[in-house]
């Protein structure tokens, strides 16, 4: 315990359980690409009747689950509405315009949260000079914004304000679960507000690989195409998604640790001389501020004691709490943000 390192740069870093090792071992698989793979189905189907939606569709990431659902409910010359921290307008590369030659316009929100009010001075009237505005993509939790999350009365604000003005809206869920155990919403609840739902499995809830898009059968069945379109269409794929499926079962409600986790490294880093200021926990991201141009200096410092993070801007450093981080580990963590 004394030598292992102790790694916070992102919750996508965790290993597979033993328990999850032996159910993907025990996996009755066959070839999805023909639709014969029957853990892959009970995985779909689990997280459909789960968050309410009509069908799923098990993809190797959560940036095609995005870019799929954004190529569904978009056409080109389009335009998507999210925030300007969105995870789908700055990590995946530019995929809107790649995969969708759509444009995107972006609102800041408070932590990356929207709100109608934000959202509806944007949406383009029609006129010939400018592009369709056709989709709001939400992100929950919001990850530049230190794990804020959406309440479901704000989005179902949101889901009207769509509704009368003819939007589709679509949900990044890369952190989704840890939204709902920090507000204690119901994941059924989601089905009503969203006509596509991205689910991944590989963050908080563990498992090494996979998301899902969740949508209409109408969708999905357009998304299968875009998925093979992509070369996303995985042949024995029950083996990974064996591990969603206990992921599921069994490590949801323990991300009340993470979040624990994370409000005593808030605490800590609070407390200390070379810290300005931290940003509010609600989940398992930890982004504290220091010294411009410090943000290298202070996690090459940490890198130094064993304690792995990452900046996220020349001022700024993020830390995720996960399941590989144990007790005894965070004792160790919490010594080194101290005595840094």
């Amino acid at each position: 315990m004394i030598n292992k390192i102790l790694d916070f740069r992102s919750d996508t870093v965790t290993k597979p359980t033993a328990g999850m090792l032996d159910a993907m071992m025990n996996a009755k698989v066959g070839d999805d690409v023909f639709g014969e793979d029957e853990t892959v189905h009970n995985l779909q189907t689990k997280l459909a009747a789960m968050f309410n939606m009509e069908a799923g569709l098990f993809c190797p990431s959560g940036t095609m689950t995005n870019q799929i659902g954004i190529k569904c409910f978009t056409q080109p010359m389009d335009e998507v509405i999210c925030d300007q921290t969105a995870h789908v307008y700055r990590y995946e590369i530019g995929g809107i315009a790649f995969h969708s030659a759509a444009s995107v316009r972006l609102l800041n929100g408070e932590r990356g949260i929207l709100t109608p009010e934000l959202i509806e001075p944007e949406i383009n009237e029609d006129n010939i000079h400018y592009p369709n505005s056709s989709l709001v993509v939400l992100e929950n939790t919001v990850n530049k914004g230190g794990g804020s999350c959406y309440t479901l009365p704000q989005i179902a604000s949101i889901h009207h304000l769509c509704n009368i003005k003819g939007l589709k809206l679509h949900l990044d869920g890369a952190r989704i679960f840890n939204a709902l155990i920090a507000t204690g919403d119901k994941a059924h609840d989601y089905g009503k507000y969203f006509d596509g739902i991205s689910v991944c499995l590989s963050k908080g809830l563990g498992a090494p690989v996979g998301s899902v898009l969740l949508g209409s059968k109408a969708t999905i069945k357009k998304a299968t195409k875009i998925r093979k379109a992509f070369g996303g269409g995985m042949r024995q794929a029950g083996f990974l998604a064996a591990a969603g499926i206990y992921a599921l079962d069994n490590h949801v409600e323990r991300l009340k640790d993470d979040h624990k986790h994370a409000k005593d490294l808030a605490a800590a880093l609070s407390s200390v001389p070379y810290v300005k200021s931290v940003m509010p926990v609600e989940t398992n991201i930890v982004i504290f501020e220091v010294d411009k141009g410090m943000a290298d200096k202070v996690v090459a410092q940490f890198k130094e004691k064993g304690l792995l993070c990452n900046t996220t801007s020349s001022s700024t450093v993020r830390l995720v709490t996960h399941l590989d981080i144990s007790a005894e580990m965070m004792d160790r963590a919490l010594e080194i943000i101290l005595h840094l």
